[in-house]
């Protein structure tokens, strides 16, 4: 069965001019121009040492890009890319157009700007709509549908100026070009790669009941090793030290199930 559900947490902003594709690639994690229709890239805005800001979607509407990010961060987004746009060719607006997600099958055709999610396939497909668009699913569905992937939600699961890019999994979910050259924080990205220095993921947790809310740690006996991020109905999202994923792992009493997703690659080849 085709699922559609409204993400009312999401905004659309629009970047216009003839120097768009160059001016975001200068600044993004990933290669703006490999956005085309029916494409969309996953990207992350960084802070100078490489730290996450903002991650969102691109989209290819005509002679703009669509950029579909949480709402809450819009302004921030636009804040930050406007400081760079100096001499460009540049505009970036609010635009008000909404944000779905659709699995288990394509949305149907004509429905707005559509792309299949570029992180899984089995993640669907992102559509931004200026019309109303009929849906059988509601943002929870949504939410434990992502959550199960064990796919990060912006802010919810990953903290400004903190986070490392592969960490979160945006190496293995295409969220990051390692071709395309500089950009905002690339180099500590690389350098993480190259070195092998993460010792810390964000992994999909279970538990039978409910999760502790976000920010309860995460301990193994009396040693801290991790802190909870999101979650839903018993599934959720941590960050562990990847040296305590064998071990007994308790959140405010709660005994919890580290997982490993197939797509995601940990030191020492275990996925």
């Amino acid at each position: 069965m085709k699922f559609i559900a409204h993400l009312p947490d999401r905004t659309v902003l629009a970047v216009t001019g003839a120097d768009r594709v160059g001016f975001l690639n200068g600044l993004v994690s990933n290669d703006v121009a490999l956005v085309a229709p029916r494409r969309a890239v996953w990207a992350a805005l960084l802070t100078p040492q490489g730290k996450w800001l903002a991650d969102f979607f691109l989209f290819a509407d005509g002679e703009r890009l669509l950029i579909d990010c949480e709402a809450a961060q819009a302004a921030l987004i636009t804040q930050r890319l406007s400081r760079f746009r100096l001499r460009a060719d540049v505009a970036i607006a609010a635009d008000e157009r909404a944000v779905y997600a659709a699995w288990d099958g394509a949305p149907p055709e004509g429905v707005g700007v559509a792309a299949a999610d570029p992180r899984l396939a089995e993640a669907g497909w992102r559509v931004i709509s200026g019309a109303a668009l009929a849906t059988n699913a509601s943002f929870e569905d949504w939410d434990r549908h992502r959550l199960a992937l064990g796919l990060p939600d912006g802010a919810r699961d990953l903290e400004a100026d903190k986070t490392v890019l592969l960490e979160a999994g945006f190496d293995e979910l295409g969220g990051v070009s390692w071709t395309k050259g500089c950009y905002m924080g690339q180099e500590l990205t690389a350098r993480t790669r190259y070195r092998g220095l993460i010792k810390r993921r964000l992994l999909p947790v279970r538990a039978d009941g409910a999760l502790p809310p976000h920010g309860t740690a995460v301990l193994q006996g009396e040693r801290a090793v991790g802190e909870m991020r999101s979650s839903r109905d018993g599934v959720g999202l941590a960050v562990l030290r990847l040296d305590a994923l064998a071990g007994e792992l308790v959140a405010d009493g709660v005994a919890l199930t580290a997982l490993v997703p197939a797509w995601a690659k940990l030191p020492g080849g275990e996925s």
